[in-house]
C-alpha cells in the first residue's frame, strides 16, 4: 500500500491537464441547447399541444392523452434531431439520488426491422419496480408495481444520448415513494395560502411561487489518491487521518486564485450545465482547502431542485476526465470545514413582488413584515419539524462544528428587521392604535428599503438568515436533496400563513378594520416568535446556555432528531395541507432510520477492514523493525550506553503495542456492539442503539489509528495522509 500511494502521488505529479474544449460561441448561444424549452416546443409541437402543455405549466392543468401524443412525437424527433438513441423517466428516490431506466426509441415495423417510436402514454407514464427502491414498507417485494408520470412543469433534457423526462415516482396505491411528489404538493400549499394573505395588500395577485437559489459546496481530491483510500470511496469521508500541519489556520484559501487544474475542471463542467439550462453564475474557493463552491441564479423551486440533483451528477462526471473526484460528503475531512447547500428561499407573486423585500409604501412594507413575521412564528413553532428534515447521518457529523449552524434552530435578522419589530411590539396599543403611533410606525417602516438593502449583515452562524430579500436555510447538508428541506419549509410557512388569515378574517367579521386587525395579529406574533430571533454568534456555549431558558431546542443525535416526524402536530398537519399523508410520512420516516443504520453500519465494517488489515499489520511490521534495532544496539554498545540509547525506542514501542492492542480491543468490541444492534428488529431502537452503542467507537478507533500514523515510518503508512489528500498539486 505505500508503495501504491506514492506511485500515485507520482502520477498526479507527473500528469498533464485535460485540456477543456471550449465552445467558440458565447454561451448565450448554447444556453440550453439539450433542454426542450418554450422555444423548442414552439418549434416542434402543433400549437394545440404547445398551448396544452404551457396551461399546465403555468396553471397545473393536465395533459389529455391526444395532446400528449402530440407532445411525444414532437419530443422525440427533437430528441432523434440532437442524437438521442434512448429515452427515460428520470425521478428522485428516496435514495437521495436519482433513478433512470433507459429504452430504445425503436419499436417492430410492419414491413420489417424496426422504426423509432414514442407514443404519449410511454411519455406520460411508466411502471418501474417499487419495491426495488426504499419505500418504508409501503412496497414489498411482492408489490412490485409504482408509476412514475410525466412533470411538465420541469422541460425534459438530453443527457449524454439519453431524453430525459422529469417524472414523479408513487406506488401502485397512489403513495409518493419520492421527493418530487411531495414538494409539488408544499408549493401547491403555499402558493394558496400566501396568494390568499397577499391578497390583503394586492387583489390582483392570482398566485404565488417560491424560488430558490442552492449554494452547492463540494471538495475536490485528486482520483489516483481517492482509490488509494478505501474510507472515501466506500463512504464518502475519511475514517481516520491525523491533521495537516497546515490546513485552513491560514484563511489563505477562501475567495484566493482558483488552481489551473481545478478551473479547467469549472469550465468544463459549466459549459456541460449551460447546455442542460442550468444558470450556474458562480463559482469559487471555499474556506478548507481543496473545497469550492458553484452557485446558479434563483429559479423557481422544483425547476432548481431539478438542476442541483442534474449538477451534483454532472460534476462527479466531468471531474472524472480531469482526475478527479468529487466529494459531497458533508464532512469529508475531520477538523475542518465540512460542505452545506445553503437554500435561498423566497416567495414571489405573479405580480413580481418579493414577499420578502421591503415595499416602495406603508402598504408595501406592511405586506413585507407580515410575511417575515408570520414565517418566524413558523419556524419557531415548527423547530424540530425543520431539524428533522435536515439531519442524517453525514450531517450529524457537520452541524455543530466550527463552520457550520448548531443544531438549534434560530433566526437572524439583523439590526434593522429586528428594530422595526421591537417598534411594532413596544409602540402599538394592545386593542386600537392611536393615530399618533399610527403615523410613526408607517414612517418607520418606511425607511427600510434603503437600510435593510444596504446595511443588512450575514451570520454564517445562524441556521436560518434574512439576508435582504430572502431567507438562506444554510443548515442543509451539501449531499441533500434541497426538497427534503424545502417540503418541510414550505409546509409550515403555508400552515402559518392559513391561521394567520383565519385570525385576521376573524378580528374584521367582529368589526375590526383591516389593517388594524393585521397589526393586531402580527404584534402578538412578533411576542410568540421572539425566542427565534438571535443575532449572535450561534457558535458560543453562551448561546447554547441561553436558547436552553428560550425553550429552544438542541438535538444532536439522528434518532432524536427523526422523532420530531412522529408527533401528532407535525402528522396532522402535513396530512391538512396534502403534502404527505399520516402512512406517507411513516413511510419516510422509516426509511431515514434504515439509512442511518446502514451508513453507520458501512462506515464501522470499513473501519473495522482498514484498522486491521492495513494499519495494524503495518505497525507491527514497523514496531518489529524497532525491536530489531533495539536487539542490534545491545550486541554493540555497553549496558549503561544501551541503555542510554535504547531508552526512547522502549517507550516508542511500548507505545506503538498500546496502540495496537486498543484498536484490536475496539475492533472487537464495535463489532460485538454491532451484532447486538443488527439483533433488535425495531428501526428506532435499532437506529438508536448504533448511535449509542456503535458510532462513539468510529472515534476512539480512529484516535489510536490518527496517533499511529504520526509514529510510524512515513514510508510504510499505507494510506494517503492529509497533507497529501488537501493540497491539489
Amino acid at each position: 500500500m505505500a508503495v501504491m500511494r506514492f506511485k500515485a502521488l507520482e502520477e498526479v505529479m507527473n500528469r498533464e491537464p485535460r485540456p477543456v474544449e471550449r465552445e467558440k460561441l458565447l454561451t448565450s448561444d448554447y444556453y440550453g441547447s439539450l433542454v426542450f424549452d418554450e422555444p423548442k416546443m414552439k418549434k416542434y409541437l402543433s400549437k394545440d399541444a404547445y398551448k396544452s402543455v404551457m396551461e399546465a405549466i403555468e396553471n397545473g392543468t393536465s395533459v389529455d392523452r391526444k395532446m400528449a401524443d402530440q407532445v411525444a412525437q414532437g419530443m422525440k424527433a427533437w430528441a432523434l434531431d440532437n442524437g438521442a438513441t434512448h429515452y427515460t423517466h428520470w425521478f428522485h428516490p428516496l435514495t437521495d439520488g436519482t433513478a433512470e431506466k433507459h429504452d430504445a426509441f425503436i419499436e417492430y415495423s410492419n414491413l420489417g426491422g424496426v422504426i423509432e417510436s414514442f407514443s404519449g402514454k410511454l411519455l406520460a407514464q411508466q411502471e418501474p419496480d417499487a419495491s426495488s427502491f426504499p419505500s418504508g414498507g409501503i412496497r414489498q417485494t411482492f408489490e412490485a408495481r409504482g408509476y412514475t408520470a410525466w412533470d411538465p412543469s420541469s422541460p425534459a433534457f438530453i443527457s449524454e444520448t439519453t431524453l430525459s423526462i422529469p417524472t414523479i415516482f408513487i406506488s401502485y396505491t397512489g403513495e409518493a415513494l419520492d421527493y418530487k411528489t411531495p414538494l409539488l404538493r408544499s408549493l401547491r400549499a403555499v402558493d394558496h395560502a400566501a396568494t390568499a394573505v397577499a391578497q390583503y395588500f394586492d387583489k390582483d395577485v392570482k398566485s404565488v411561487r417560491a424560488n430558490l437559489g442552492w449554494e452547492q459546496e463540494y471538495f475536490l481530491v485528486d482520483e489516483a489518491l481517492y482509490l488509494a483510500r478505501p474510507d472515501l470511496m466506500l463512504t464518502g469521508r475519511t475514517l481516520m487521518g491525523h491533521a495537516s500541519a497546515k490546513d485552513q489556520q491560514l484563511e489563505d484559501h477562501y475567495f484566493s486564485s482558483i488552481p489551473t487544474r481545478v478551473n479547467r475542471f469549472m469550465e468544463d463542467f459549466e459549459n456541460e450545465a449551460y447546455k442542460l439550462g442550468i444558470p450556474v453564475k458562480t463559482r469559487h474557493n471555499e474556506v478548507a482547502p481543496n473545497q469550492f463552491e458553484c452557485a446558479p441564479i434563483f429559479e423557481e423551486v422544483n425547476l432548481a431542485n431539478d438542476h442541483n440533483q442534474m449538477v451534483m451528477d454532472l460534476m462527479q462526471k466531468i471531474a472524472r476526465r480531469h482526475n478527479f473526484r468529487v466529494l459531497l460528503h458533508e464532512k469529508p475531512f475531520a477538523g475542518i470545514n465540512g460542505s452545506g447547500k445553503h437554500n435561498n428561499w423566497s416567495l414571489q407573486t405573479d405580480t413580481g413582488v418579493n414577499l420578502y423585500s421591503p415595499g416602495k409604501n406603508p402598504k408595501g412594507n406592511l405586506q413585507f413584515l407580515t410575511f417575515i413575521i408570520n414565517t418566524l412564528q413558523a419556524v419557531y413553532e415548527s423547530q424540530d419539524l425543520l431539524r428533522a428534515s435536515i439531519y442524517n447521518a453525514a450531517n450529524q457529523h457537520r452541524l455543530g462544528a466550527n463552520e457550520a449552524p448548531p443544531s438549534i434552530i434560530s433566526a437572524f435578522l439583523g439590526t434593522e428587521v429586528s428594530r422595526m419589530l421591537d417598534i411594532m411590539e413596544n409602540s402599538v396599543s394592545d386593542k386600537k392604535m392611536t393615530p399618533d403611533e399610527k403615523t410613526a410606525l408607517k414612517l418607520n417602516i418606511g425607511r427600510i428599503p434603503e437600510i435593510i438593502l444596504d446595511t443588512t449583515d450575514r451570520n454564517r452562524t445562524s441556521p436560518f438568515a434574512f439576508t435582504g430579500n430572502r431567507f438562506e436555510y444554510r443548515a442543509v447538508g451539501s449531499s441533500a436533496n434541497c426538497a427534503s428541506a424545502l417540503i418541510m419549509l414550505n409546509s409550515v410557512v403555508a400552515n402559518q400563513l392559513k391561521k394567520f388569515k383565519a385570525e385576521v378574517d376573524g378580528l374584521i367579521e367582529k368589526g375590526t378594520k383591516k389593517d388594524e386587525a393585521i397589526f393586531q395579529v402580527l404584534k402578538k406574533l412578533i411576542v410568540a416568535s421572539k425566542p427565534i430571533r438571535f443575532n449572535g454568534n450561534g457558535y458560543s456555549e453562551e448561546w447554547v446556555k441561553e436558547a436552553a431558558e428560550r425553550g429552544l431546542t438542541n438535538v444532536n443525535n439522528v434518532p432524536e432528531a427523526l422523532s420530531a416526524l412522529t408527533r401528532p402536530e407535525y402528522i396532522n398537519m402535513l396530512d391538512d395541507l396534502d403534502v404527505l399523508t399520516p402512512r406517507e410520512l411513516e413511510g419516510r420516516v422509516e426509511v431515514e432510520y434504515e439509512k442511518f443504520i446502514k451508513k453507520v453500519q458501512i462506515e464501522s465494517r470499513v473501519l473495522g477492514d482498514i484498522a486491521i488489515n492495513h494499519i495494524v499489520p503495518v505497525s507491527i511490521k514497523y514496531m518489529t523493525m524497532l525491536l530489531e534495532n533495539v536487539k542490534n544496539l545491545k550486541e554493540v554498545f555497553s549496558e549503561s550506553e544501551f541503555e542510554e540509547m535504547a531508552a526512547g525506542r522502549k517507550a516508542l514501542i511500548k507505545e506503538i503495542s498500546t496502540h495496537i492492542s486498543s484498536i484490536k480491543s475496539k475492533v472487537n468490541d464495535m463489532t460485538e456492539a454491532r451484532k447486538e444492534a443488527n439483533a433488535i428488529e425495531h428501526s428506532v431502537d435499532k437506529a438508536k442503539a448504533y448511535d449509542a452503542k456503535v458510532l462513539p467507537y468510529l472515534n476512539d478507533i480512529r484516535y489510536h489509528i490518527d496517533k499511529l500514523e504520526l509514529i510510524v515510518d512515513n514510508e510504510m503508512w499505507p494510506l494517503p495522509k492529509y497533507r497529501e489528500l488537501l493540497f491539489i498539486r
